[in-house]
């Protein structure tokens, strides 16, 4: 039907600062039913410390709501095939509505499961796709809607979090002294608009913040830990000379990329052997390693806003009104986006 979109929450917690995004009010519609609302929630990875957050504000509103509704967590463990599987299955259960976060960035590998929701005309939500041609699909299915947050704001914010940190601290964080920021990239899965924009837009950030930047090594790490901890082992020995920040499209990759630091004796302390590393997702580890003075920052995504906005919509959608009806919540200009 359309496309939701709005500002989740984002606030930077950083050792040098602390900026935020004002939270934006909804009101959840009041809705009455003889049992509660069944909601079948799909999500990527329960690994991911983000999901596992927003897996907890799902079951803390199921609480708050108990006679109203009733979330079912699937754990896709990083497969599309599982998730697939999953809802397909799911589809013989007794669900009123599907929240679906797909895995995969190719769109023939999660159509399947799609085509086979609208056969059996279940309303459903797309939380944070990430191939833009699922928009086709959600206009054509009056039960459906997409929600997702604002990538560009996220790394915006990133790359202000380490142009404060750059400008305050260049005569250590500037290596060799050639007035270039030298970064890695760790970045999420291909061809994948999140990994995109938290590519793109903290790059942009520091240039328009004066900052002049170069790039000596990024990796595909599809958001894991272990990866970019394995990556950042990897090339540390060649370019630990040259590393002047560590940029992450979330956060479990930065706490690897710290842990991968530690073992060559950086960021345990010793000034001299700091580099700045960056993350988004604001999961309680990475809180604790800013306080440390291990990590220098994050964007926190507030998983209790996403779970109300998952709420509010999923109950409209099974009520049968206007996903958007009685919350605080607007479609942009186009009636597509909601900003």
């Amino acid at each position: 039907m359309k496309i939701l979109k709005k500002l989740l929450s984002f606030i930077i917690i950083s050792i040098l600062l602390l900026h935020s995004v004002k939270n934006i009010a909804y009101a959840s519609p009041d809705i009455t039913t003889q049992k509660p609302i069944k909601v079948g929630v799909f999500l990527v990875d329960l690994s991911n410390a983000f999901n596992s957050n927003l897996k907890k504000s799902l079951e803390e509103l199921q609480k708050e709501n108990e006679n109203k509704i009733q979330f079912t967590i699937f754990d896709s463990k990083a497969s599309q095939s599982i998730q697939n599987n999953d809802i397909i299955k799911a589809l013989n259960a007794d669900f009123d509505v599907f929240v679906v976060a797909p895995v995969s960035s190719n769109q023939d590998e999660i159509s399947e499961a799609l085509n086979k929701m609208i056969q059996v005309n279940i309303p459903f939500i797309l939380y944070f796709p990430t191939i833009p041609s699922l928009i086709n699909i959600v206009k054509s299915y009056h039960s459906s809607i997409i929600i997702v947050g604002d990538t560009n704001q996220a790394g915006t914010l990133e790359g202000k979090i380490l142009a404060d940190t750059w400008n305050a601290n260049k005569n250590t964080l500037d290596k060799n002294n050639d007035d270039i920021m030298q970064y890695i990239m760790l970045q999420g899965p291909s061809n994948n608009t999140l990994t995109l924009g938290r590519s793109k837009y903290p790059i942009r950030a520091l240039n328009d913040a004066g900052i002049k930047t170069e790039q000596i090594f990024s990796t595909t790490c599809n958001w894991q830990k272990e990866c970019a901890k394995s990556a950042i082992e990897s090339v540390f020995l060649t370019l630990n000379d040259k590393i002047e920040a560590i940029i992450s499209n979330n956060d479990n990759m930065a706490i690897g990329a710290i842990e991968a630091l530690q073992k060559y004796g950086y960021n345990i302390g010793d000034s001299s052997k700091y580099i700045p590393v960056v993350g988004i997702g604001g999961v309680p580890e990475t809180k604790e390693l800013i306080k440390q003075g291990v990590m220098t920052g994050t964007v926190v995504q507030d998983s209790n806003l996403h779970a109300q906005a998952i709420y509010a919509v999923a109950m409209n959608l099974a009520s049968g009104k206007e996903p958007l009806q009685e919350t605080d919540y607007k479609f942009d200009e186009t009636g597509v986006l909601l900003i």
